[in-house]
C-alpha cells in the first residue's frame, strides 16, 4: 500500500488536532461536572462524569500519540485547544439535567467531527487512524445512547 500524500496526512493531522482540541474541552467539562453535579441524581451522575472523563483522558492520549505517529505536534496548549475547540467552555455551574443535554450535545458534536477524520484517513489508506477514531465514536454511540436513556426518564 502506497503512503498518503503530504496534502492527506496533513488533513489527517489537522483533524486529529481538531479531535485533540475537542476531547481536552469535553474532558475538563465533564470533570467540572463531577466535581459540581448536584441534586437528587448526585451520585449516579458523580460517577458517570467521573468514567466519562478517565475515558477521554485516554482518548487525548491516544490522539495525541497518533499525531505524533505521523510525525506531527499535537496542539502544544490549552490555550490553543480552546481556540480550536468546535466546543464551547463552560460558563457557571448548570443544574444537572442541563450538563447531562450539554454532554449529550458536545458529543455529537465530536462525532461528527470524528466522522470527517475517519473519512479522510479511510480515502488515505491510514487504517491505524482510522481504527483510533471509530473505536472512539463506538464509545461516542454508547454513551450518548445512555445518557439520553437517564434524560429521558430523569424529572
Amino acid at each position: 500500500m502506497s503512503q498518503p500524500s503530504p496534502e492527506a496526512e496533513a488533513t489527517i493531522v489537522q483533524g486529529l488536532n481538531g479531535l485533540l482540541a475537542d476531547a481536552v474541552v469535553l474532558r475538563y467539562k465533564l470533570q467540572s461536572y463531577h466535581w459540581n453535579v448536584r441534586g437528587p441524581h448526585f451520585f449516579d451522575l458523580h460517577e458517570q462524569f467521573e468514567v466519562l472523563y478517565t475515558a477521554w483522558t485516554d482518548h487525548i492520549d491516544a490522539i495525541a500519540e497518533r499525531i505524533r505517529a505521523k510525525e506531527a505536534t499535537p496542539l502544544p496548549t490549552l490555550s490553543r485547544c480552546v481556540q480550536q475547540s468546535r466546543l464551547a467552555e463552560e460558563e457557571g455551574q448548570p443544574e444537572a439535567r442541563t450538563m447531562v443535554e450539554r454532554t449529550i450535545a458536545d458529543l455529537l458534536t465530536i462525532h461528527a467531527a470524528a466522522r470527517d477524520v475517519i473519512d479522510a484517513a479511510e480515502s488515505a489508506g491510514d487504517r491505524t487512524s482510522v481504527n483510533l477514531v471509530d473505536d472512539i465514536c463506538d464509545e461516542i454511540a454508547k454513551k450518548t445512547w445512555m445518557l439520553r436513556s437517564w434524560h429521558h426518564g430523569a424529572p
